[in-house]
C-alpha cells in the first residue's frame, strides 16, 4: 500500500502509513503459526492484536507530530526530494545537531510504549540509514540500497532483522549445515532461491519486511554469504512463534493485571525459508564472504544500532525508576537509609546511560562524505554496561520491594466482588493513606515489568541485546587498539615510569632522598 498526501500546491507525495493503513498492510496472507495453528489475521488474533494496535498508535503519532502546529519532535522532512516527512532517525545525519534530533525522536516514539518495544519501526532505521549514508559499501547492489533507503524513509516501513543462526550443532562451522542455516540453493534470472532458518525473529509477525544477514562466526562458502530483504508475505516464508504473553494475559488476566505484556509483547519467532525466491532488487550482498562477515563493523550499522538501543533503554529506565520511587513510597520504606541508597543507584545507572546518549550524539565521528555516525566509544561502553546494569536493577527491586510484588490478589474481577472487595480494601492498602486498589495496581505493573514471563524475557533481552558478553568487551578493546587509544594509555604510564629509576628522580624539579635516606649509602 502506498500512502499519499496532498501538498498545498495540490500535488501528491508519499507519506508514512497511518495506524489503520499499517494494520491493513499486515493483512497479506503471511504464514504465521502459534499454538499449532496458522494465524488468519495477525491484527485480530489475540496473540498479536494489542501489540499491533500499539504499533498503529506509533504511526498515528507520526502524523500528529508532523501536522500543522504539531511538536515536530519525531518527524522532519525527507531528504529524498519528495517533499514528504519521515521519522528523523530514518535520514542520514550530517552533524551533532542531527544526531541529537534523531535521539530525541527515538525517545519520543519510545515513550508511547514506555520503552518496552525495542523493535519499533525506527529500530531498523539504524540499518536503513546505512543504505543512504554508505551506499558504496553495497557494491554492486548500490541501486538497491538507494531505492530501499528512499522507499523505507518515505513510507516509514516496518522492518526487523534475523541475523543469528539457530543454536544447532555449534561444534560445527556456520556454513556447515545446509539443512538448517540460510543459504542460496540456486540462482535464476529473477534472483536467488534461498532456504534455511534464522532466529530470533523478534516482532516479525507484525513487520513488513525482514533484513536477513549474518552475525557470528565468519562464513567461508559463497552460498551462505548473502544479505537481502525479505517480504513477510513471500511464498515459502514461515514464522513459528513462541508462546504469546499477550494471549496469556488475555486468557488468564486483564489489562489491570498485565498492563505491559498484554499490549507490548514483541513475539519472538523461528523464521523458516523454504525455497523462497528473492528478487535481485532485494539483494544487498551475495557471494562476497568478506563483505558479509564485515557488515556489522564496516557498514556503519553498529554505531547506529547501539545509539537506538541505548536511547530505548534510557526511556525504559525512566519508567522503571518511576515505578520504584512510587513503590517504596507506597510501601512506606522510602525513608529507610538502605532503600534510599539503592534507589539512588538505580537513578545513577539511569543518568549514566542518558549521559552516554549525549556523548554519542555530541561527539560524532566522520562517516562517508559529510555524513556522521554516533561516537561508538560510548556505544561500545553501553554494550558492555547494559547487561551488568539491568540485572543489578532487577536485583535491587526484588530485594527492596520484595514480597510486596506478589502480595496482591488474583484478578481485576476480585475488586468487583462484594465479598472480596472489603477484604482487599482493608488488608492490601498501602502506606501514607494509599488505597489498596492503587497499591495493587502499581505492584502489578512493576511485577509485569520485572517478574512475569514478559519481564523475564526482557531481562534476557537486555542481557543479550548487544551479543555475546565476551565479544562486546573484546570489541571494545579491539576498537581502542585500532584508534590508538590503548597505545595512548600505555604511553601515559610510560611517562610516569620515565620520571624515576634506581638512582631516583630523572628530572630536576623533585628532591631525591639524599642524606635523609637511612638506606641509600652517601
Amino acid at each position: 500500500m502506498t500512502t499519499t498526501a496532498s501538498t498545498p500546491t495540490g500535488t501528491s507525495v508519499r507519506v508514512p502509513f497511518t495506524g489503520e493503513e499499517y494494520l491493513e498492510s499486515l493483512r497479506d496472507g503471511r504464514e504465521v503459526y502459534i499454538y499449532g495453528r496458522r494465524v488468519d489475521d495477525v491484527t485480530t488474533h489475540p496473540a498479536f492484536r494489542n501489540t499491533a494496535q500499539s504499533i498503529a498508535q506509533m504511526y498515528d503519532a507520526l502524523h500528529a507530530d508532523a501536522a500543522p502546529g504539531g511538536p515536530g519532535v519525531i518527524t522532519g522532512p525527507t531528504d529524498t526530494g519528495n517533499g514528504g516527512f519521515t521519522h528523523k532517525f530514518f535520514t542520514v545525519p550530517h552533524s551533532a545537531d542531527d544526531l541529537v534530533a534523531g535521539r530525541d525522536a527515538i525517545a519520543a516514539w519510545q515513550r508511547l510504549s514506555y520503552g518496552w518495544m525495542g523493535r519499533s519501526p525506527d529500530y531498523k532505521a539504524s540499518f536503513l540509514g546505512c543504505l543512504g549514508g554508505n551506499t558504496e559499501f553495497f557494491d554492486p547492489y548500490q541501486e538497491n540500497a538507494r531505492r530501499w533507503y528512499r522507499d523505507s524513509q518515505e513510507r516509514v516501513l516496518f522492518l526487523n532483522h534475523a541475523l543469528a543462526n539457530p543454536p544447532v550443532d555449534r561444534h560445527l562451522g556456520p556454513d556447515a549445515l545446509r539443512d538448517v542455516f540460510v543459504h542460496v540453493e540456486e540462482e535464476n534470472d529473477n534472483g536467488l532461491v534461498v532456504s534455511g532458518a534464522k532466529c530470533v525473529a523478534t516482532g516479525s509477525a507484525l513487520t513488513h519486511y525482514n533484513f536477513i544477514g549474518h552475525y557470528g562466526m565468519p562464513l567461508n562458502k559463497k552460498e551462505f554469504a548473502v544479505i537481502f530483504m525479505l517480504p513477510m508475505d513471500a511464498p515459502g516464508v514461515k514464522l513459528v512463534s513462541r508462546a504469546s504473553y499477550e494471549y496469556q494475559a488475555t486468557v488468564a488476566g486483564s489489562p489491570f493485571d498485565y498492563p505491559l505484556s498484554s499490549r507490548f509483547d514483541e513475539n519472538d519467532g523461528i523464521m523458516i525459508l523454504d525455497r523462497v525466491q528473492i528478487p535481485w532488487e532485494n539483494v544487498f550482498a551475495y557471494g562476497d564472504a568478506d563483505k558479509v562477515n564485515g557488515f556489522t563493523p564496516r557498514s556503519g550499522w553498529l554505531p547506529r544500532l547501539t545509539f537506538h538501543g541505548l536511547t530505548r533503554l534510557c526511556v525504559k529506565l525512566d519508567f522503571i525508576a518511576g515505578c520504584v520511587l512510587k513503590a517504596v513510597e507506597i510501601a512506606g520504606t522510602n525513608q529507610y537509609r538502605g532503600v534510599q541508597a539503592h534507589v539512588g543507584e538505580i537513578l545513577a545507572w539511569r543518568n549514566v546511560f542518558w549521559g552516554l546518549t549525549e556523548a554519542m550524539a555530541r561527539n560524532p565521528i566522520p562517516w562517508v562524505g559529510d555524513a556522521v555516525l554516533p561516537n561508538n566509544d560510548q556505544g561500545a561502553a553501553y554494550r558492555v554496561l547494559a547487561p551488568v546494569a539491568y540485572p543489578r536493577i532487577k536485583d535491587i527491586i526484588e530485594n527492596h520491594v520484595a514480597s510486596g510484588l506478589i502480595y496482591v490478589n488474583s484478578h481485576a474481577e476480585d475488586w468487583k466482588s462484594d465479598q472480596v472487595r472489603p477484604l482487599l480494601d482493608r488488608f492490601l492498602r498501602g502506606s501514607n493513606g494509599v488505597e489498596a486498589l492503587d497499591r495493587v495496581k502499581l505492584m502489578k505493573l512493576l511485577w509485569d515489568a520485572m517478574g512475569t514471563e514478559f519481564g523475564g524475557r526482557h531481562e534476557l533481552y537486555e542481557r543479550n541485546y548487544a551479543g555475546n558478553q565476551d565479544d562486546t568487551r573484546i570489541h571494545l578493546l579491539r576498537g581502542a587498539e585500532a584508534q590508538g587509544t590503548t597505545d595512548e594509555l600505555m604511553s601515559f604510564v610510560d611517562t610516569c615510569l620515565g620520571e624515576y629509576d634506581l638512582d631516583g628522580w630523572t628530572g630536576d624539579h623533585l628532591f631525591n632522598p639524599g642524606s635523609l635516606s637511612t638506606i641509600t649509602p652517601h
